[in-house]
Parts: structure tokens; C-alpha cells; sequence
């Protein structure tokens, strides 16, 4: 799921439904966090989602970047580009924040990307995960070309899953083969359960949660 922001009876809600899911390995929050990056919304966000019964991970977000916002996300979550495998995935989280830091062409590090794309010894397949995903006018225009052939460029890569836009969309906008996903934020009261076996096999199934649901 993407964009807690702002929606925290929402997320307790989320809490709840996920909680009551079976064999959920993770969950991941695909940026966004806060609206403003202030620490208590950092703490307000983390508070309901420690209540989760399994772990949960992030990437870094637009919002999540303002003020202090960047040194309070390394500070509880760590590094904004990192990597870890899990049940024979490769999962490649990185920060596509382009506007946030003026579109000076080094974010993302396309680079970094390219190599972790190329290293996937021990796993059967990649993912990549990210805020802005590069077809939204926040990423940055100069490194859309390298970012994509390099997704291109892995025979292992299953999809590129973001949130920011608050909203379902998945397709291969780049007519490359490569399909790109994004998700609800919560003020939908939607989230995805995305099963991932095989070589590049995956399912995603749309859960609606809240006091109506």
C-alpha cells in the first residue's frame, strides 16, 4: 500500500484487516509516510503499523523528504536505497524522488539501480520498488531513458510497483515488456495482496477494508 499520510484511522484500519489475513510474509509502504516530515508523524504512522503482526518496510517519499524529513526517515527506517532477498525475490527498493532534489540527474541513482539489477545471484526473480514511478512528472525527465532500460535490461525483473499517485493503475507504458504497478493510497481503503512464485509468475488481489467494507 502507498501514502499514509494524514490517514490515521485509516491505517488503524489497514492494521486491522491485514491482521486478519493469512500468511502474509510483509508489508511494504511504498512512501509517504508523513505529509510534512515531521517526526510525530513519522511516530503517529509507525505507532499504528507496529500493531501489524508481520514486518513491514518502505521507501522513501516526496513528502517524506520536506524539512527535516530526510534525516528523521534515515534516523527510524535507514538507508532510502537498499536491497534484501526474500523466498527467492530480490527486492530493490530505491528513492525516484527527482523533483525533490531540483532534477539534477542523480535521483535515482540509476547507476546503483543498474548494478543491483545485474546482481541477482541467489534469487529467481527481482522487483523493484519505489515512490514515483517514471512515467509521473515528479521523476526526473533527464534519467527516464536510463532508468527504464535498465529494468528492461533484467530478465528476472517481475514489475515495478510505486505509489504518489493514490491510485491503481499497472500496464507496460513503455511498450518494453516491463509492467509497472501502482497502488491505492489509504484514504482509498484499498491495498493489494501481490503473490509472487515461479520465474515472473505473480497475482495481485485487491482487499477493501473500513467500517463499511
Amino acid at each position: 500500500m502507498g501514502d499514509t499520510q494524514r490517514f490515521y484511522d485509516e491505517t488503524e484500519q489497514f492494521v486491522a484487516s491485514v491482521n486478519r489475513q493469512r500468511a502474509i510474509d510483509f508489508v511494504f509502504v511504498g512512501g509517504d509516510i508523513s505529509d510534512f516530515g515531521l517526526l510525530r508523524e513519522f511516530r503517529w504512522v509507525h505507532q499504528r503499523l507496529q500493531q501489524l503482526r508481520v514486518p513491514y518496510l518502505t521507501v522513501v517519499g516526496n513528502h517524506d523528504l520536506v524539512g527535516n524529513g530526510r534525516a528523521i526517515y534515515q534516523s527510524i527506517y535507514g538507508p532510502l536505497n537498499y536491497t534484501f532477498q526474500y523466498g527467492g525475490t530480490k527486492f530493490i527498493c530505491l528513492d525516484t524522488n527527482g523533483r525533490e532534489y531540483g532534477f539534477g540527474a542523480q535521483v535515482p541513482d540509476v547507476a546503483w539501480l543498474r548494478q543491483q539489477l545485474q546482481d541477482t545471484t541467489g534469487s529467481q526473480r527481482a522487483v523493484v520498488l519505489s515512490h514515483v514511478p517514471p512515467t509521473d512528472e515528479d521523476f526526473d525527465p533527464a534519467l527516464i531513458p536510463t532508468y527504464t532500460a535498465a529494468l528492461r535490461g533484467c530478465s528476472r525483473l517481475v514489475f515495478h510497483l510505486s505509489g504518489h499517485v493514490h491510485r491503481y493503475t499497472a500496464g507496460q507504458p513503455f511498450r518494453d515488456g516491463v509492467t509497472y504497478l501502482t497502488t491505492y493510497s489509504l484514504a482509498k481503503h484499498r491495498y493489494h495482496i501481490i503473490s509472487l512464485w515461479g520465474q515472473r509468475q505473480f497475482r495481485l488481489e485487491t482487499v477493501t477494508y473500513g467500517p463499511d467494507a
